[in-house]
């Protein structure tokens, strides 16, 4: 029973202790962010009471226990289905684990999924470490998706896309693939962690799922790990009872942050996509560098597919140096820099480098006799500053081994 049923004289200050400021209630206005709700444990005043709420809560967000979730971190799932035009959010502790629930979510031993073969690295390994050994096949296609019809197969159940790519940003149109899928009965999911809700809204070119890492733009600040899954109505239930099957929830305070990030999300994003604009430009104009990665630019070969569906650009630039630079000369211009730190992730306020293996990266594409790449998150410093730094790595760069 709640404990003001009992007398507070009859209680002793240890019981009083345990159970005094239980839900406290005030009069007056609302917080401009939601509060930080920590629970695992909730009470209900009757066990009718619970079993209605038990018996509803397959179909219904409720308040029921904190694996699912609490108000800190419904909150946060509304926000990203305001930001990618959804039905309804999951959340998971990281971007690969919302990776990894997709996939559980929706396909079964016997199934045949297309992945595209710019997705993030880990997803490879996630594909060979787990699907093969559980009777899921899977075949690759090109990242600009011009294969992918033909690789289709009559047991395909999903075709899995990351649109623009990692590391070098292919484009691919959405909106064809999604058609040529659904009319073979095939589920259409999407790595939108480049787009971030803002730049780019997948459920609106025709998937079925998108997927995010809220570690990156929408958290900020390179201090929470997180992931979402926002789907249509149409494919919300496996989902939502698969995750619910595996127990699968976040961190209220995490939920919190990176709610609190959101709040800036497309301020953020203007300044990154101004400076990496700027440091494309530069870069473009380097001796050294082959060729600049960014849909942005309009010598990018997906430049027509990023006007037609994106609503701008991010940090994110790659660039490829000649064929035949060395791994120690790579080395030396990624530890002449100062401001760029070196690091995984992005999406925080900080600019970072890190040298990407192409060859390793992609199995459709064939990256032999291409120079090394190595990728840029362009943060908010000074682009002025960020210049004079990338130009003295590239100093190191042309020292002698």
């Amino acid at each position: 029973m709640p404990a003001d049923h009992a007398s507070p004289d009859a209680l002793s200050v240890q019981t009083r202790l345990l159970h005094a400021g239980a839900a406290p209630v005030w009069a007056g206005g609302s917080a401009v962010n939601p509060p930080l709700v920590r629970a695992s444990t909730v009470l209900f005043g009757s066990a009718a009471e619970q079993r209605d709420f038990k018996a509803r809560r397959g179909e219904e967000r409720l308040f029921t226990y904190g694996a699912r979730g609490t108000p800190t971190t419904f909150a946060l799932e509304d926000a990203v289905s305001e930001l990618e035009g959804a039905y309804r959010t999951r959340l998971f502790p990281t971007g690969l684990a919302a990776i990894g629930m997709t996939l559980l979510a929706y396909l079964k031993p016997g199934d045949h999924v297309l992945l595209s073969d710019s997705v993030y690295e880990p997803v490879r390994k996630l594909a060979h470490s787990f699907l093969a050994p559980y009777g899921i096949a899977f075949d690759f296609f090109a990242a600009d998706g011009h294969d992918a019809e033909a690789r289709m197969q009559p047991n395909t159940r999903m075709v899995y896309v990351e649109t623009p790519g990692s590391l070098v940003y292919e484009m691919c149109d959405l909106p064809r693939l999604a058609a040529m899928a659904h009319a073979r009965g095939a589920w259409v999911a999407a790595d939108n962690t480049w787009g971030s809700g803002c730049q780019y809204r997948p459920l609106a070119l025709g998937a079925d799922i998108s997927v995010m890492a809220a570690t990156k733009y929408l958290s900020g600040h390179s201090d929470v790990m997180m992931g979402t899954v926002a789907t249509t109505r149409e494919a919300w239930q496996p989902l939502a009872d698969r995750s619910d099957a595996f127990g699968m929830t976040v961190s209220p305070d995490d939920a919190w942050l990176v709610m609190r990030g959101m709040r800036t999300l497309a301020a953020r994003l203007q300044m990154h996509g101004r400076h990496a604009l700027q440091v494309a430009a530069w870069l473009q104009a380097r001796p050294e560098v082959a060729a600049v990665f960014c849909p942005a630019l309009p010598t990018d070969p997906g430049h027509a597919l990023w006007q037609r569906d994106c609503r701008g650009t991010n940090g994110l630039v790659s660039f490829e140096l000649a064929p035949g630079t060395t791994t120690a000369a790579v080395d030396r211009l990624v530890d002449g820099l100062q401001l760029f730190g070196l690091g995984a992730s992005w999406g925080g306020y900080e600019s970072l480098v890190t040298p990407a293996d192409m060859g390793r990266a992609r199995s459709v594409t064939d990256w032999r006799g291409r120079g090394p790449v190595v990728r840029l998150h362009v943060g908010l410093e000074d682009p002025a500053d960020l210049l004079a730094d990338l130009a003295r790595g590239f100093d190191a760069l042309a020292e002698p081994a």
